[in-house]
């Protein structure tokens, strides 16, 4: 029996005004507690590259990463106003 591969990553690369390190890193634990709430995520985590960052997401279906965008809209606003997003991926089934 096959499962059906639902699963749709996010994957965002940011790079972090100068300065502002320290605070971006700060924002990222809120990124993970708010994340940790959420019952589609499978996997998020932080990497750090000097003052570039990327975020890896992984949720169950389109429905759940959806979900998780409106959950973290709010400091996704707050992460941009220390940072640019340099780059964004997103892979998942066509369905």
């Amino acid at each position: 029996m096959t499962i059906p591969d639902t699963c749709c990553s996010l994957a965002p690369y940011f790079k972090v005004h100068e300065g502002q390190l320290e605070a971006f890193r700060e924002g990222c634990t809120d990124f993970v507690e708010k994340t940790g709430s959420e019952p589609g995520c499978l996997f998020y985590g932080f990497s750090f590259n000097g003052d570039e960052v990327h975020c890896r997401e992984g949720y169950k279906d389109a429905q759940a990463l959806l979900a998780h965008l409106e959950n973290v809209g709010d400091l996704i606003n707050e992460a941009l106003k220390i940072s640019d997003i340099t780059r964004i991926e997103v892979h998942g089934p066509e369905s």
